[in-house]
Formats: structure tokens, C-alpha cells, sequence
């Protein structure tokens, strides 16, 4: 017998909620930004004790009002998605079926993270699971798992780039080496992945062109040059060489001036030296 569609909470970009049988955007509608809140909340914790949820939730009032607003919002959600969170007399906790994109976030990171995975397990994540976490939320809770969460995006982005060259799936891992580009353009680990992966490939003048495109994002923003981690992935070219050897005399430095593309390409040897 067919197991019966579970609900669904979707907190990366935007909260959403999809219950069997109703419309995703009826669902989320019908919750206040208060229940919204306190689902987002059970989403991103275990089982939190009843006096720490209501305390997050509305930090700025007292302690038997914040508890009140608690059974309100737990009320609420009933009418709309009853059975969606498992209540005792001290704790919450969402239902046990629930599925979470930020749960399938954490388990693809983790995965693709674990050293003893091959390449055939674990492949760039749906794009879905790519956005930020709660555009628009400030609640102290929401930001600090926001950046857990990028932080965590960003490695298995990057390991599962490595993972994929290494196996020769070299398109797969162009992707997502890129995508970790694009969530931080100035993170020089990224990059470095990029330049390998086209190293790998033999493509030497794609490598050159991702490290000068990187040195110059890095240089216009920050001021300062790649590594030197990152140049020896290049520094074995000619035209590399030679910039080096003029910036070491004194005179300006830079290699010849090449057209700009997207920000990504690579190192010699992916995921050498990745920071």
C-alpha cells in the first residue's frame, strides 16, 4: 500500500508550507508570521523545551505573556496543519514524517563531506537547496543558523567538486565549484577548485583565466593579492611566471590582460590545498 504523501517545510528562500491535499500557497497563507515563526523554529531545532521556545520566539516580552503567545500560535497551527507538531508538557517537536529542505540540505552537506564517500553517492545539489536561508528574518536564531548553513554549503560544494574531478566527471564538478563561486565570490578556496578542475582537463589557458578574473575581484575589493597557495597552481605558466618575476622586481604586477568571464576556474591538482 502506497505510503501517504507527507507535509513539507520549505524555509530556503521563503517560508512555505505544503500539506497533502492542499495547495502550497493556501497552506502558507493561512499562518500568521507569529506560526510561521514557530514552525521555522521546530524546523531548525530538536526538541526544544517549551520555556526556551516561547523565549526565542518573542524575546521582548515577559515570561507568562511570551508563554501565552506560545499556545496562541500552537493553537493556530492546529486549526491549519493539525498533527504537524508533536506536543508534551515540557517540549515540541515537529512530527516525525515531516520533510524539512533544510534537514535534505544538512544530510546532502554531510554526505558529500564524508571522506569515505565516492563520487557515484553524491552529485551538486538540486538548485533548490541553494538559497538562503529565510530572506528578510533577523531573528538571532535565524541568522546564526543562516551562516551555519552557508558555511556548511560552501565545503560540501567544494568537496563534492573535488570528488567529482577525481572520478573525471569533470562537467559536474565545474558546476558545482561554481556554485560555491557564486555564494561567495571572494572565498579563494572556491576558486582554486575551479583553476584545478581546468587543470585537470588540460585546459591551461581556462585555469590562467579563472586566477587572473579571481586576483582582480580580490584585488578590487580587498586590496590585496591571492595566496600563495593559489598562484602555484599557475605559476608554472610562462605568462604567470613572468608576472611574478616583474612583481618580485619591483614593477607593477599582473599578467597580460585577458577578457573577464563569470568569476570560476581553477587549480593544478583539485582541491589542492583547500581553506
Amino acid at each position: 500500500m502506497d505510503r501517504p504523501p507527507a507535509a513539507r517545510v520549505t524555509l530556503l528562500d521563503g517560508f512555505a508550507l505544503d500539506l497533502p491535499g492542499r495547495p502550497r500557497r493556501s497552506a502558507g497563507a493561512d499562518l500568521p508570521p507569529a506560526v510561521q515563526r514557530l514552525v521555522a523554529h521546530l524546523c531548525l531545532s530538536s526538541r526544544p523545551a517549551r520555556g526556551a521556545l516561547a523565549g526565542d520566539l518573542w524575546p521582548e516580552v515577559p515570561e507568562e505573556h511570551a508563554h501565552g503567545s506560545l499556545r496562541s500560535a500552537l493553537w493556530r497551527l492546529n486549526k491549519v496543519a493539525p498533527g504537524l507538531v508533536r506536543a508534551s508538557a515540557s517540549t515540541l517537536r515537529l512530527a516525525a514524517d515531516v520533510r524539512v529542505d533544510v534537514r535534505d540540505l544538512d544530510d546532502w552537506a554531510r554526505r558529500a563531506i564524508t571522506p569515505s564517500g565516492g563520487a557515484g553517492d553524491v552529485a551538486a545539489p538540486d538548485g533548490a537547496l541553494l538559497g538562503d536561508l529565510l530572506p528578510g528574518w533577523y531573528d538571532d536564531w535565524v541568522l546564526l543558523e543562516r551562516e551555519r548553513l552557508r558555511q556548511l554549503r560552501l565545503q560540501a560544494l567544494e568537496a563534492v567538486a573535488v570528488r567529482l574531478a577525481a572520478a573525471g566527471r569533470h562537467g559536474e564538478a565545474l558546476e558545482a565549484a561554481h556554485a560555491a563561486v557564486r555564494a561567495e565570490p571572494l572565498r579563494e578556496s572556491a576558486h582554486r577548485v575551479v583553476v584545478g578542475i581546468h587543470l585537470a582537463q588540460g585546459n591551461v589557458a581556462e585555469a590562467v583565466r579563472a586566477y587572473e578574473v579571481f586576483r582582480t575581484v580580490l584585488a578590487d575589493e580587498l586590496g590585496v593579492l591571492p595566496s600563495a597557495l593559489m598562484t602555484r597552481l599557475v605559476s608554472h605558466v610562462p605568462r604567470v611566471r613572468r608576472a611574478l618575476e616583474r612583481q618580485r622586481a619591483g614593477r607593477p604586477h599582473g599578467c597580460d590582460p585577458v577578457p573577464h568571464r563569470s568569476a570560476g576556474s581553477a587549480p593544478r591538482g583539485v582541491g589542492a590545498g583547500r581553506g
